[in-house]
């Protein structure tokens, strides 16, 4: 027998085939130029990009793609690119968060479909890094994320200025007469000046570090700005990785065990992570056979102190994080507390306290340590239960306003978001302070997708007046690098019939975070006699893929996944067709 029917690897299916089949395999690779030799039975890599000029968080992964390439050819492996979508939060409509799902679809697909071993998989923006794994895990081939790193530091007049933070910031600046439109196009272009995600801990930044908090991406790679050449270090040494792993046959199912999701729900709370994280983690859960709910983000978190101080609920940016320590110096800290598991294995194939070992705090101010920590512990996101949240909600304590923690305040009820914000220029819209504005229909059925409108902006007679936030009440999202009093992810949605469907203008919403609370305060025979009254919104799609959406996804509470995604399909060969 030849070496190609000896090896035993996935690839030598196609490569190593007799035949006319194995002959046209070879026969149109060769057509790029590439010698009979990487047919050998050496590992095939796919390295799974999902650059694009229409996500400008990812753009530069082609550059990252290169590196990769080096690192295995250096490896032994053979190396091939393949594109992805890109869903950059950025750009697409009505939110990249409806198409998360259909990218998992696709890196599954691709990867199943190929003659590949392993895979390395470079992502950017928000949905890309979950939705990678998401597929990756469903096949369970040897995979290794690379994310593509955050933007440099924002510079305006001196300061420095997080992207996503400070356009709400600048927004509220324009509304109140606090910045000219002039300074604010100018502001624009100070606040993302290089490639790379969001530099804020945004939902971008937070996926990056929790990818390697998870054991799926090298230590220390999370942080490294986009630009930074280290950055290429990384994704060279991902690819050197990728091919031992090929080897071990070291797959996503070893690695993202129940005390790898444990871990990263603790370094969600430690790095004041966004509160997209629970979504994306319980819809990777669900992949690996997982059981993540709720109750699991706030009692995981209820003892882990906020160690990052960066914005949206500190002060500094992921540059300074990185030359701080970056992630490895977050879980050496954690670990020091006992708050992490440190025996699992990740893609490095050591554990986790080995990979860790010797990481330092190098500036205290950014990183801080368990005996001083930037916040205390139980100010992470908590977990909210009651009669208008019956299966869960969410709120980012770190980011709210201390006082509004416990509240009590009359329902102004918005049926979207547009809703809202089609009068909260208006002098005379009729709310104070102690309003509670209430956004629904923005789900993942009803708006669909579940976007990030949840923290709309206050009403601008308020933000005039001197008030600086309000509490919302959203079945939506927030982005992970905004700020304020937002209750979220309220399940079941609106547009299924959960409560948040019943309130009135004038009902008495009672917010008690430290007791984990959200309720109505409206009679159940009042509210049952609303139920019988309540007509589910029509359809308002017949077909295409909006449509698999709306009729497949579940709530957020589930990770809002599609129902028949849940689960592994495996890396079986595809039927040979020639």
């Amino acid at each position: 027998m030849t070496d190609m029917e000896t090896t035993g690897r996935r690839s030598q299916a196609w490569f190593g085939a007799q035949g006319r089949g194995g002959m046209v395999y070879r026969s149109w690779m060769r057509s790029q130029g590439f010698g009979h030799e990487v047919f050998d039975g050496r590992p095939v890599i796919g390295i799974a990009t999902s650059a694009s000029e229409l996500a400008p968080c990812n753009v530069h992964l082609t550059e990252v793609a290169e590196a990769v390439k080096r690192g295995v050819w250096q490896a032994g492996g053979f190396p091939l690119q393949f594109p992805t979508m890109a869903t950059g939060e950025t750009l697409m409509r009505p939110t990249a968060m409806l198409y998360r799902n259909l990218m998992a679809m696709e890196v599954e697909e691709l990867i199943r479909a190929n003659p590949l071993d392993g895979v390395v998989l470079l992502s950017g923006c928000d949905k890309t890094t979950p939705a990678m794994l998401m597929g990756a895990a469903s096949v369970d081939l040897p995979a290794v994320m690379v994310t593509g790193g955050p933007m440099l530091n924002g510079k305006y007049r001196g300061q420095d200025v997080g992207s996503g933070t400070h356009v709400w910031k600048f927004e509220e600046d324009l509304k109140t007469g606090r910045m000219t439109p002039e300074e604010c196009f100018f502001a624009e272009g100070c606040m993302a000046r290089s490639h790379g995600h969001c530099m804020t801990m945004g939902t971008a930044s937070t996926m990056a570090c929790l990818a390697e908090a998870l054991g799926m991406q090298l230590p220390g790679s999370a942080a490294w700005p986009a630009v930074d050449a280290r950055r290429a270090e990384t994704a060279q040494a991902a690819g050197q990785r990728v091919v031992r792993m090929v080897e071990e046959e070291l797959r996503p199912s070893r690695i993202l065990t129940r005390e790898a999701f444990e871990d990263a729900i603790r370094v969600n709370a430690a790095i004041g992570g966004s509160t997209n994280a629970i979504v994306h983690l319980t819809a990777l859960a669900g992949r690996v056979g997982v059981d993540l709910g709720p109750e699991d983000f706030d009692e995981l978190a209820r003892a882990v102190p906020t160690l990052v101080n960066l914005m949206p609920s500190g002060r500094y940016l992921m540059e300074d994080f990185c030359y701080a320590g970056g992630l490895p110096a977050v879980l050496a800290e954690l670990l020091r507390g006992g708050l992490l598991h440190g025996g699992r294995t990740t893609v490095t194939g050591r554990s986790v306290a080995e990979d860790v070992a010797g990481a330092e705090r190098l500036d205290p101010d950014v990183i801080t340590g368990l005996d001083a920590p930037f916040q205390p512990a139980g100010t992470g996101t908590a977990v909210l239960r009651g009669n208008l949240c019956p299966d869960g909600a969410v709120i980012k304590q770190s980011a709210a306003s201390p006082h509004l923690l416990t509240h009590r305040g009359p329902a102004r009820v918005f049926d979207s978001p547009e809703a809202y914000h089609a009068v909260a220029d208006d002098p005379d819209l009729d709310v104070d302070e102690d309003t509670v504005l209430v956004i629904r229909n923005a789900g993942p059925r009803g708006y669909p997708g579940m976007p990030e409108v949840a923290n709309v902006p206050l009403p601008t007679r308020l933000l005039k007046a001197g008030v600086t936030d309000m509490v919302r009440v959203c079945d939506g999202r927030m982005s992970g690098t905004g700020y304020g009093t937002v209750v979220l992810h309220v399940a079941p949605e609106a547009a299924v019939g959960g409560p948040l469907a019943l309130v009135r203008d004038g009902d008495p919403v009672v917010l008690d975070v430290p007791h984990r609370t959200l309720r109505l305060d409206v009679p159940d025979a009042e509210l049952q006699r609303r139920r019988a009254e309540w007509r589910a919104p029509a359809p308002r799609y017949t077909g295409g893929y909006t449509w698999l959406y709306t009729e497949h996804v579940e709530q957020a509470d589930r990770g809002a996944d599609f129902d028949f995604l849940r689960g592994g399909r495996g890396h079986e060969v595809p039927r040979d067709s020639h």
